[in-house]
């Protein structure tokens, strides 16, 4: 038993069983044995990679999409450049590198990053030395201005609820102590919702029904923002339009085990619907684009282009490795087709570039 095992054990042996949210917040950010306050998790060391991680060309070609989509609106003067979840800021660094293609636009961008972790702040100062780099513990906390904002596998680490359907109702799952005193998932009993009212009609006995009550939170405060000040937000991640299915997962050492095996040992996350971003992105007032696979944006944004660029420098086991990444990040069976995109940004601006545009 983990350590947080154990004081998540006698808490539900005092208060009963834990619904899943709440689980999934103390696994990944209790402050003393939480998954991001303990560690560095990216990487070939850690227990995942992401693309940032693969190649230099991912976040090239969003700086260049966030580039095009300010002189597009007019080439503010000072802008909010931000990154929720930003990892050993990667990203980061990569974006702020195209971006100095465009002659102003580094000198007017402000780069804000939203980082809990103490651990990973430092890793990101590292990386971003000489840029002039402000933290925050939310999005709520950005400074006003115009919102340049790129999210990548940062909705799918908030923490998610899970309903069962039973006929009319649906039960809740939660975390329990099994016979032996392990944590052990279970149900509550049924109940109707009108949280889920809506998806009675596309599902069926036994579906389970994944809600994120963070993610829609954080597109309407981004969306509000753009809405007003103006701006663009792209958000990336893993999932599909609507939830359907149990998705919730845990990884450890680049391998899958249980989500309640190793509390604050393993990554947690669940797959992103991408549908509550975008109705909370309109309820705020701004304009959405059409959910884009990650292949289709970058190479629209000229990833392949950039590839070949890049290879003509490189030879023996390095270009292997530069053409196996490109394939990682774009290819229908890889991350091409797994990861998709979304866009907000103000209802009176030019589509960004690389998205497709939402239908009525």
């Amino acid at each position: 038993m983990t350590p947080l095992a154990a004081i998540l054990a006698r808490k539900i042996a005092t208060e009963g069983p834990m619904r899943l949210d709440h689980y999934m917040a103390e696994c990944l950010l209790h402050p003393e044995h939480g998954y991001y306050a303990t560690r560095d998790p990216f990487g070939a060391g850690g227990d995942f990679i992401t693309a940032p991680e693969i190649s230099q060309m991912f976040g090239e070609m969003l700086g260049l999409c966030l580039a095009q989509v300010w002189v597009d609106q007019g080439r503010p003067a000072r802008f909010i450049l931000a990154e929720p979840g930003p990892g050993r800021g990667t990203l980061m660094a990569d974006m702020t590198r195209a971006m100095r293609a465009v002659p102003g636009m580094i000198d007017a961008a402000e780069i804000h990053l939203i980082e809990a972790s103490a651990t990973l702040r430092g890793i990101q100062r590292d990386r971003l030395a000489g840029l002039n780099v402000t933290w925050h513990e939310s999005v709520e906390a950005l400074p006003e201005g115009p919102l340049y904002l790129v999210a990548n596998e940062f909705i799918d680490a908030l923490p998610i609820r899970q309903f069962e359907r039973h006929g009319n109702a649906w039960a809740e799952r939660q975390v329990g102590l099994g016979p032996d005193g392990a944590l052990v998932p279970g149900l509550t009993a049924p109940l109707p919702l009108a949280l889920l009212r809506d998806r009675m009609a596309d599902t069926a006995e036994g579906d389970v029904v994944e809600v994120c009550p963070g993610g829609p939170s954080v597109a309407s405060a981004v969306a509000g923002r753009i809405a007003a000040q103006g701006g663009v937000a792209i958000f990336i991640d893993y999932g599909n339009w609507r939830s359907l299915g149990d998705t919730f997962q845990a990884l450890r050492a680049h391998q899958p085990e249980s989500p309640f095996a190793n509390p604050g040992e393993a990554d947690l996350t669940a797959h992103v619907a991408f549908e509550p971003l975008a109705q909370a992105a309109r309820d705020a007032g701004a304009a959405v684009s059409a959910m884009t696979p990650q292949g289709v944006l970058l190479e629209r944004l000229g990833i392949t282009a950039r590839a070949q660029g890049l290879a003509r420098k490189l030879s023996g086991t390095a270009l292997e490795s530069h053409i196996a990444a490109h394939r990682r990040l774009t290819h229908p069976e890889e991350m091409g087709h797994l990861f998709q995109t979304l866009a907000i940004y103000p209802a009176n601006a030019p589509l960004p570039p690389g998205f497709d545009r939402a239908r009525d």
